[in-house]
């Protein structure tokens, strides 16, 4: 018998109601549905792969200020862990299967193969065979994110939660540190924990380190692990901004205002002096204005402009990857592929179509109506 799935997921919405809001995929062989967008209080990326439920990630606020947020957030001690750039991947066993589910709940083909190869978690999931490993995948060669960290070669899988696959429950931080450390799997660094008071002034002091290396920022949670604030470097920042940029037409105006303002508030909390934010100033309009300069001359010169990405597996798991993005109405233009010994290395760009063909109707003489 099927189950109530209403119940088991939360909800008093209408089961049905629920479900139709699934889309429903394949994986080798095995149908299961998952959820784009959140609705009816599930959260988005929350999978039914049989009678199995993958709860999605539940999101998380960001503080643009600090002392104040950490006090309204937090009333007990606070770890305060890394924050890395890659994409968000929960990993948990389905029986007997290890799959890894994106943060919309898709199962990557090219990600559950990364994820066998790069961890072992048949002794965790033998001990925690209900949990799920919530992880960051970093590296140059992923298909969906483009961020570079010099300690990971290809790809590299960083947990920073444990939680139960169907409640969503979160292991508690020292607990799951514990975890990994005896199951041998790699975690974000954890730079301490404090009292509400100190975590503010230590997570600062942290992302100025942060910042100086080019990377995203810090996590502060609760103990427990059920509250949690994110805050982000001015480099990436920076870094959003120039992407954006470099794609002016994919990226909608929140996106920009969103960042810009990051920028505004962590001036004001770090007191920097006129001339510092002149140059905070100077370094965020370069990271605005030169790459969409550099954009429009490539369209201008003909040149194909997208996201461009190295990805390396077997020829079964790229082609896989590369089919789901053509599924998904995405423009592929492959820049090399090249093979040998069961291995494929693809790089490829998705082509930013609306950037590429506004650009071209404005430098034909296309006007704008304002």
């Amino acid at each position: 018998m099927s189950r109530d799935w209403a119940s088991v997921l939360g909800t008093d919405a209408d089961v049905d109601d629920v479900l139709e809001h699934f889309d429903t995929e394949w994986f080798r062989g095995r149908k299961y549905r998952h959820l784009g967008d959140a609705r009816h209080g599930i959260e988005r990326g929350t999978a039914l792969v049989g009678d199995t439920v993958v709860r999605g990630y539940p999101s998380m606020p960001r503080a643009l200020v600090l002392e104040p947020a950490v006090e309204e957030a937090f009333d007990g001690p606070v770890a305060v862990e890394e924050k890395l750039n890659g994409y968000n991947v929960r990993v948990a066993r389905v029986d007997g299967d290890v799959l890894a589910f994106t943060r919309s709940g898709f199962i990557c083909p090219y990600t559950t193969r990364k994820i066998e190869r790069l961890v072992d978690a048949d002794a965790f999931f033998d001990e925690y065979p209900e949990h799920m490993l919530c992880g960051e995948l970093v590296g140059p060669e992923n298909p969906y994110t483009n961020h570079d960290y010099a300690e990971v070669d290809e790809v590299g899988f960083y947990v920073f939660g444990v939680r139960h696959r169907e409640s969503g429950d979160p292991m508690g931080v020292e607990r799951r540190r514990d975890a990994c450390e005896t199951y041998g799997l790699d975690s974000v660094a954890h730079f301490g924990t404090f009292a509400p008071s100190a975590a503010a002034a230590e997570a600062r002091e942290r992302i100025h380190d942060l910042d100086e290396r080019g990377r995203e920022g810090v996590v502060l949670k609760s103990t427990d692990g059920r509250q949690a604030l994110k805050y982000t470097t001015s480099a990436i920042h920076r870094a959003d901004l120039e992407h954006a940029f470099e794609l002016p037409f994919e990226y909608g105006r929140d996106f920009v205002f969103t960042r810009v303002m990051r920028e505004a508030f962590q001036a004001v909390e770090f007191e920097e002096s006129d001339e510092r934010v002149r140059e905070r100033a100077q370094r965020l309009g370069e990271a605005i204005l030169r790459p969409a300069v550099e954009t429009i001359r490539a369209v201008e010169a003909g040149e194909s402009v997208g996201e461009t990405h190295t990805i390396r597996g077997t020829p079964e798991s790229i082609e896989d990857v590369l089919s789901y993005f053509r599924e998904q109405g995405l423009e592929l233009q492959v820049e090399r592929d090249e093979g040998g010994d069961g291995e494929r290395v693809v790089t490829f760009t998705k082509v930013a179509r609306s950037t590429r063909d506004k650009t071209t109707y404005y430098l034909d003489g296309g006007t704008i109506d304002e």
